[in-house]
């Protein structure tokens, strides 16, 4: 244990759809979890967290509520679930939290989306999370598990693959807590190529579920509108080959088959469109698009779905 206190203590920076249910698995294996809920504050110090699931429900009280960092502990882990929109408020709300051993996960959508923790953090003190989730937050201090969970979750070395990388041991005790919570994950070697295998799926569902206002099964059951999204993939594929990043073909296949038998699920960038929200367009497509490009690849419809997301948003 990497905690000089006795027991490890967890932050989670945005208690929603993705913070709140995984805190939620964390604070009820009995770890020490401290969660930034901001508006739910009071409901939550009330009501306790409250996670509706496919493999079960539980509510998490008490439960230790903030609405201000400055208020929490300092954390040995310290989990990022905001948006990445969010990052230019990183160093305010990491910085309180910071022991001089402190790890940060980041658990977002995007490529390099670590890189705002990490210069607050310091190189070789942040991980970053590929999360495979369908849920939402239908209410304050209220989430609910639709389906999946899974995350892939390794060392980020920084956007030029040279960081000295969180300890081996440290790392492996992250892991061994969230399998204790009962969060099915996997400690990856290679952190780029699980965002690259994430973005495969992100960049068509969640731009296309914007671009056309449908939602994943309606995008799935169109004969052109699929084939758009398998054409994406193969774009995405192919950036990240120029980026240095081999994905086999087997593995479009295999998205195509585990959004057919997803859930209809609306995507984080169209439920932030339909709130009237700042979209992740630039983790989430942006950036990769730019790598791309800066490597010598142009990817024609991924740039032209870029062109049309940013037009929605303003």
């Amino acid at each position: 244990m990497f905690t000089t206190d006795s027991k490890k203590r967890y932050a989670i920076i945005g208690a929603g759809a993705l913070g709140g249910y995984y805190g939620g698995l964390l604070a009820r294996s009995g770890l020490d979890v401290h969660l930034l809920t901001r508006s739910d504050t009071d409901h939550i110090k009330l009501h306790g967290l409250r996670v509706d699931s496919i493999h079960g429900d539980f509510v998490v009280s008490p439960a230790q509520a903030y609405s201000n960092v400055l208020s929490m502990p300092k954390c040995d882990v310290i989990i990022i679930a905001l948006k990445s929109t969010q990052n230019h408020l990183i160093r305010d709300l990491i910085s309180p939290l910071l022991k001089p051993d402190s790890v940060v996960l980041v658990l977002q959508n995007g490529l390099h989306v670590e890189s705002d923790s990490e210069a607050i953090a310091g190189p070789g003190h942040v991980m970053g999370g590929c999360c495979f989730l369908c849920s939402n937050k239908v209410g304050p201090g209220h989430i609910r598990h639709m389906d999946y969970g899974h995350i892939a979750m390794g060392a980020y070395l920084g956007e030029d693959g040279n960081s000295p990388t969180v300890r081996q041991s440290i790392q492996n005790e992250i892991h061994q807590d969230f399998l204790n919570a009962g969060i099915r994950t996997e400690l990856v070697e290679d952190l780029q190529y699980s965002r690259w295998k994430k973005l495969m799926w992100n960049i068509p569902f969640n731009g296309l579920s914007v671009a056309m206002n449908a939602p994943t099964d309606k995008v799935m059951t169109s004969p052109t509108a699929r084939q758009l999204a398998i054409d994406l993939m193969v774009e995405t594929q192919a950036s990240a080959k120029a980026c240095g990043i081999d994905i086999a073909d087997k593995e479009i296949e295999q998205m195509i088959a585990y959004t057919d038998s997803m859930v209809p699920y609306d995507s984080s960038m169209r439920l932030d469109f339909l709130a009237g929200r700042t979209m992740e367009i630039e983790a989430i497509v942006g950036r990769p698009l730019r790598e791309a490009k800066r490597f010598g690849y142009v990817p024609k419809k991924i740039e032209m779905l870029y062109q049309q997301l940013c037009y929605l948003q303003k």
